[in-house]
């Protein structure tokens, strides 16, 4: 397509009317909304944002060339994505993506000459437990296969639901129980008895609970949500001036487990952030959630807006006076870099994710340099429980050192993917068992922790997941992922897959991550496509990870390396001299 002469801007002037004189922080709303006028942003829209919003043209163009679903050049309104990652591959994506390719006539990054389709194969799209997985425009869909292109392109196909199993379910005990847009549903079945709960405490005294329950991060760093809270609330500043922040913007291949509660019990994830925002005293909420989870943005928009109108939001929250408090919700555009921390501050400060050095810390100087407390979603939730159902209760489950249930992303090979409520402590091996075993041959290798974790073979199944195994044995509980490859996959494949991710996903801040990923990339794409690597390969990876490790900024550079230095630890013959013939490519994937 090309980008016509003129462009009528009388569409998007009421956009533009509802967005004057907020400033820079309204950029990335506003270009969201601006980009549904025309499918994507002409140079005329651009100007006038900027105008708009008093922010520099230079600046905005850099914002909308770091996201990669804002658009500078002609895309269709409606844009079908395709999944391309691991999980997705392995049950079948390739011939997916070949099916709906044949009945649109396009290519990958294409536009239909009507200009009104355009179609892209993508990152994980954060439903693992339904793959092979796509997007049509804003409608998702899952477990698709050939034979289903037509109803998906249609528009027709079923929506999928998460997949929540386990037990006990504590932090998903209402999800996929109620109607996840009704706030009386909600009360109904415990809604807003923590808030309540905690509000006939002083704030020292919720403080105090969270702290003896030893609730850590579930995001990965595993920082106690106690003391980062109470380091907040002790931090200078007036509640005007303090923020709670909820990263929804879980965007890491086999990562979904956030999807699950913010679809099936979004008023929860509000609950829980008016929890934090009680107890670390501040009166601004934001939850930021990755761009490709239409379905959550629209839920939790309800949940927001009906808990506003039902006094759970504003000023004098329950009749509590001075307990004043709202959450803005704020949409992604496809960069995984935003789910660090300080990289979307700056996101939602409406400037390009790159990560800021640290110290200092967000506690002290976080979103708009003011304290600032932020935890991932299921961080929240479980922060939540520790409040309905008290300390002692909360230690009955887990072990000693990981008290308590985990969410885990289990997807792969496995007969019953999906997202499981557990109590640490569990083996990887009794996980994939509850979850069906493994579909097919036996048991390769699993990936834990995500893209960023780890590969274990067969003799480490056994290996409990708690946080003080998993500092024992050198493996990340990370995101929570449990990707599971059968004997039948090629883990080079899956490396390149993983590689992949990283090299576009680099921000380009720091030298060592964004010419590592490349030079990483690069090397495993020589190994599939020309039968095996060049006598010096394998320690060029090793030197490439460890530079990335001990140098990048942040740490999605410090962790890029991690899978692929741990599959060459433990499967040196991976990258061996022999392997495929030379010049045989995997199908759909290179």
């Amino acid at each position: 397509m090309m980008q016509p002469a003129t462009i009528d801007l009388a569409a998007v002037e009421p956009v533009l009317a509802k967005y004057q004189g907020r400033g820079r922080e309204a950029l990335l709303p506003l270009l969201h909304e601006a980009q549904a006028i025309h499918g994507w942003l002409p140079r005329e829209v651009l100007a006038a944002v900027g105008q708009t919003l008093h922010v520099p043209l230079s600046d905005v163009h850099g914002v909308v060339e770091f996201y990669s679903m804002f658009y500078n050049e002609p895309m269709a309104r409606r844009v079908i994505r395709v999944c391309f990652d691991p999980a997705c591959h392995m049950a079948g994506s390739p011939a997916v993506r070949l099916a709906i390719e044949e009945r649109l006539g396009l290519r990958p990054g294409e536009t239909s000459a009507d200009g009104r389709i355009s179609y892209e194969c993508v990152p994980c799209l954060g439903m693992c437990e339904h793959a092979p997985n796509a997007l049509n425009g804003d409608r998702p869909a899952g477990d698709l296969t050939p034979a289903d292109a037509d109803a998906f392109l249609a528009g027709t196909y079923p929506e999928p639901e998460p997949k929540i199993y386990g037990g006990p379910l504590i932090k998903l005990a209402r999800a996929g129980k109620i109607d996840p847009l009704s706030l009386s549903a909600f009360e109904k079945y415990g809604g807003y008895k923590g808030l309540r709960k905690a509000m006939t405490m002083t704030p020292e005294e919720v403080l105090a609970i969270l702290k003896g329950s030893d609730v850590l991060g579930r995001g990965g760093a595993m920082f106690p949500v106690g003391l980062k809270w109470e380091m907040t609330r002790n931090a200078p500043g007036h509640p005007a001036e303090k923020h709670v922040i909820a990263n929804a913007d879980e965007s890491e291949p086999g990562t979904f487990k956030d999807r699950a509660l913010m679809e099936q019990d979004p008023f929860a994830l509000v609950e829980a952030l008016t929890l934090a925002a009680y107890t670390v005293g501040a009166e601004n909420g934001w939850i930021f959630l990755r761009g490709e989870y239409p379905r959550c943005y629209a839920r939790l928009q309800n949940a927001i807006d009906k808990a506003r109108e039902a006094g759970y939001l504003g000023r004098d929250i329950l009749g509590r006076k001075g307990f004043n408090f709202d959450i803005q919700l704020r949409l992604g555009a496809g960069a995984y870099i935003c789910g660090e921390e300080t990289a979307l501050f700056e996101a939602i400060e409406g400037k390009r994710g790159f990560p800021r050095i640290k110290p200092p810390f967000p506690t002290t100087h976080g979103l708009f340099h003011q304290p600032t407390a932020i935890n991932n979603v299921e961080t929240l939730a479980a922060a939540l429980s520790v409040i309905n159902i008290g300390v002692e209760q909360w230690h009955k489950l887990g072990t000693p050192g990981s008290p308590g249930t985990k969410w885990f992303c289990v997807s792969g090979r496995v007969l019953r993917p999906g997202v499981y409520e557990v109590p640490f402590g569990l083996t990887v091996r009794q996980l994939i068992q509850m979850a069906g075993g493994v579909i097919g041959n036996e048991i390769q290798a699993v990936l834990l922790g995500g893209a960023a974790g780890v590969f274990i073979g067969p003799r480490r199944l056994d290996t409990p997941l708690t946080y003080e195994d998993a500092k024992a044995q050198g493996f990340p509980l990370g995101s929570g992922v449990i990707m599971v490859f059968d004997e039948a996959v090629d883990l080079r494949e899956i490396l390149y897959m993983l590689a992949r991710f990283f090299a576009h996903e680099s921000c380009g801040k720091c030298y060592p991550c964004q010419l590592g990923t490349q030079r990483q990339l690069e090397i495993i794409e020589r190994v599939l496509r020309y039968g095996g690597p060049l006598p010096d390969d394998r320690q060029m990876l090793q030197d490439i990870g460890l530079a990335m490790t001990q140098t990048s900024l942040c740490g999605l550079g410090q962790t890029a390396a991690s899978a692929v230095l741990s599959a060459l630890e433990r499967w040196p013959e991976l990258f061996a001299p022999a392997g495929r013939a030379n010049g045989q490519t995997p199908t759909g994937l290179l």
